[in-house]
């Protein structure tokens, strides 16, 4: 409180901001990976679908051999 009296003015705070260099290889490599994801994710969803076919055909083989009985 007393330091305003005698002139003295808050200083602002410094900030060194790290240097980023624009690497291209690094964003070709940025890219591919996003595309494996994408790819690996087309993936599951047609064993998904597999899946799903193969339970239904099984609770289709369950029902017809309860009403057989």
């Amino acid at each position: 409180m007393i330091r305003p009296m005698f002139g003295h003015r808050p200083k602002p705070k410094k900030f060194d901001l790290p240097l980023r260099y624009y690497d291209p290889e690094k964003d070709e490599k940025e890219k591919r990976k996003e595309r494996i994801r994408f790819e690996s994710k087309t993936r599951r969803h047609d064993r998904q679908g597999t899946k799903v076919l193969l339970y239904a055909a099984l609770l289709f083989l369950v029902v017809w051999i309860i009403s057989l009985l």
